[in-house]
């Protein structure tokens, strides 16, 4: 992975790492909304909601238009599935790890740990 990919996860998953945000996300995903509609759904000042929308845009996460004096958030797809695409490749290599300590752990003669477990003794 090259050094823009690694800083675009490192953006990603700390965007993602925040329910609020999460929750935006979700919303923006379903449709375009203001963002004072979706402070609305939040405990929150609307300042405190704008900041969390400028973290997913700055990720790539959702994109902002202006509509008059509306602020229309959105969610984009594309950076979502490659987020998706990238947790499924670090599942695949971790899995592969745990096969292949499974495998030795297998093939480990189990005679080794009885004399071992007899010398701690």
């Amino acid at each position: 992975m090259s050094s823009s990919d690694e800083d675009r996860a490192d953006a990603w998953f700390r965007a993602l790492a925040d329910r609020t945000r999460r929750d935006i996300l979700r919303r923006v995903l379903a449709g375009e909304h203001s963002v004072s509609a979706l402070a609305q759904h939040h405990d929150m000042s609307f300042a405190a909601v704008q900041k969390h929308v400028a973290v997913l845009e700055r990720a790539g996460l959702l994109s902002k238009r202006r509509e008059g004096r509306k602020a229309l958030a959105s969610g984009d797809v594309e950076a979502v599935r490659s987020v998706g695409r990238m947790l499924t490749e670090l599942e695949a290599l971790w899995r592969g790890r745990i096969s292949r300590i499974d495998e030795l752990l297998a093939t480990e003669d189990p005679t080794t740990d009885q004399t071992t477990a007899q010398k701690e003794r």
